[in-house]
C-alpha cells in the first residue's frame, strides 16, 4: 500500500495533511447516499424527490468552480484552508436543519467548500509528489476518500440507537473537520505554484493574471478541455444515481438492514481501497488512459448487473466490483486535468472538470425520478443512465498519456 519508491519527507508531510482531510471529507459527502431513507422520514421528502435532492447538491460545483481559480491567483494553500473551514461549519449546520429547506442549503454550502477541497487536493498531489509514483499518490488518495465513506459506513450501521439518529453523522464530521482545519496550517505552498507567483507579481495586477489563465485554458488547451469534459461528464451522467441510491435500493429492494448495508459497504471498501492503489501503480506502469478506460468499463458493467434485479452471493459481488472500478475511475479522471495543463491553469482546469462531472450527474439524477415514474423502480431508472458509458469510453481513447512524465512535459509549458 506504499509508495513503490521513497518519498522525499516534505512530500509525505503535504501527502498526509491533504490526504487526512481528504478522508474526513470523504466521510461527510457519503452521509446522506448512507442515510437517506431516515433522513427522507424525518424531514418528509417525497420518493420521487431522493435523486432531485442530490441534484440540488450537486449544483454547488458550480460555485466551486467560482473558488478553484483563485487557488491559481492567490496559492493552493491559502484556498485549501479556506475550504476545509468552510466545510467543517457547514456540516455541523446541516446536524442542526430542521425543514427540507434548510437541510439542502446547509448541504449545498458543504459541497461548494467539499467539492473545492477535493479537487484541490489532487492539484497539490499532482505539483508536488514525484512523476515515478504519480499514479499510485492520485489512486492512494481517492483511496483515503473511499475509506472515509468506510468510516461513514461504520457509524451508519449505529444510526438508529446514536442520539439524534442522523445528525449525529453530521456533527461528527463537522467536528474532526474543524480539528484538521488547524492542523492544515503546516502544510506549505507548492513549489511550481512559488514559481508562479513571481510570473502573477511580474503581471502587477491579480485581474491580469485571471484574465491570463482564461485566455491560456481556452487558447491553448481548448482541445483537451473539450475531450475531457465529454469523458468526465458522459462519465457522471452514467455512474451519479447509480453511486447515490446504492443503500436505498439495497434497503428497499432487498430488504437489507442498515447494518447488512454497513458490513458490504465496509468489505467492498476494503477491497475498493486496495484496489485503487493497485490501480494508480498499474497506471504508472502501463499507462494512465489504459486503466482509466478499463476501470470505467467495469464499473458501468457491473452496476448494470448489480441494478438488473439479481439477488443472491452476485449482488454483492457485482457492487464490490463497481464499487473499486467506479473509484479507480474516478481517482484517475481527478488527477488528469491536474497532469494535462500547465501551473497557470491548473486549479481552473481541475474545476471545470469537477463541473463537468457533477452536472453530468446531477442531470441524470434529475432525470432519474422522471425515469422512475416511467419505468416504474429505482433498478430500471438507473440502467438507462448507465447507457452513457460507451460515450465516456470513446472520449478517454482521445486523452493524452501522462504516466511518468514530467508536468512541463505534459502541458509542454516552463514550471
Amino acid at each position: 500500500m506504499g509508495p513503490p519508491m521513497a518519498l522525499p519527507r516534505r512530500q509525505e508531510t503535504v501527502f498526509l495533511l491533504v490526504g487526512t482531510t481528504l478522508l474526513f471529507s470523504g466521510y461527510d459527502l457519503n452521509i446522506f447516499g448512507l442515510a437517506l431513507p431516515q433522513i427522507q422520514k424525518e424531514l418528509q421528502i417525497p420518493e420521487n424527490m431522493a435523486g432531485l435532492t442530490v441534484s440540488y447538491f450537486r449544483l454547488a460545483a458550480l460555485c466551486a468552480l467560482l473558488i478553484a481559480p483563485l487557488a491559481d491567483i492567490f496559492g493552493r494553500r491559502r484556498m485549501l484552508l479556506f475550504t476545509v473551514a468552510g466545510e467543517a461549519v457547514m456540516t455541523l449546520a446541516t446536524a442542526f436543519a430542521q425543514t427540507y429547506p434548510q437541510f439542502v442549503a446547509a448541504q449545498v454550502l458543504a459541497r461548494v467548500f467539499g467539492y473545492a477541497e477535493e479537487l484541490l487536493c489532487f492539484v497539490v498531489i499532482a505539483e508536488e509528489i514525484d512523476a515515478r509514483v504519480r499514479g499510485w499518490a492520485t489512486g492512494t488518495l481517492s483511496a483515503m476518500g473511499a475509506t472515509g465513506a468506510g468510516v461513514a459506513a461504520i457509524v451508519f450501521a449505529a444510526v438508529n440507537i446514536l442520539p439524534y439518529g442522523w445528525r449525529s453523522l453530521y456533527a461528527i464530521g463537522g467536528g474532526v473537520l474543524l480539528i484538521l482545519a488547524y492542523y492544515r496550517r503546516l502544510l506549505p505552498e507548492t513549489q511550481r505554484f512559488e514559481l508562479r507567483r513571481t510570473e502573477i507579481a511580474a503581471m502587477g495586477s491579480r485581474l491580469q493574471a485571471f484574465r491570463d489563465t482564461l485566455n491560456q485554458l481556452l487558447k491553448d488547451y481548448s482541445g483537451r478541455l473539450a475531450t475531457l469534459g465529454v469523458a468526465v461528464f458522459a462519465f457522471g451522467f452514467a455512474i451519479g444515481p447509480a453511486t447515490v441510491l446504492m443503500s436505498k435500493y439495497l434497503q428497499q429492494d432487498h430488504h437489507y438492514s442498515p447494518g447488512e448495508v454497513s458490513i458490504l459497504y465496509l468489505f467492498g471498501g476494503l477491497v475498493a481501497v486496495v484496489g485503487n492503489v493497485v490501480a494508480g501503480r498499474l497506471s504508472d506502469h502501463f499507462g494512465r488512459r489504459r486503466i482509466l478506460f478499463a476501470t470505467a468499463l467495469l464499473a458501468g458493467i457491473c452496476f448494470a448487473v448489480f441494478f438488473s434485479g439479481v439477488g443472491g452471493f452476485i449482488l454483492p459481488v457485482m457492487w464490490i466490483l463497481a464499487l473499486f472500478g467506479f473509484l479507480s475511475a474516478d481517482a484517475l479522471f481527478s488527477g488528469y486535468p491536474a497532469e494535462i495543463f500547465p501551473t497557470a491553469t491548473r486549479a481552473t482546469a481541475a474545476g471545470l472538470r469537477y463541473v463537468f462531472g457533477i452536472m453530468g450527474g446531477a442531470l441524470s439524477l434529475a432525470l432519474e425520478g422522471v425515469f422512475y415514474d416511467w419505468l416504474g423502480g429505482h433498478g430500471p431508472a438507473i440502467m438507462l443512465a448507465l447507457a452513457a458509458i460507451p460515450v465516456a469510453l470513446a472520449a478517454i481513447l482521445f486523452l493524452p498519456e501522462t504516466a511518468r512524465r514530467t508536468l512541463e512535459e505534459i502541458s509542454g509549458n516552463k514550471p
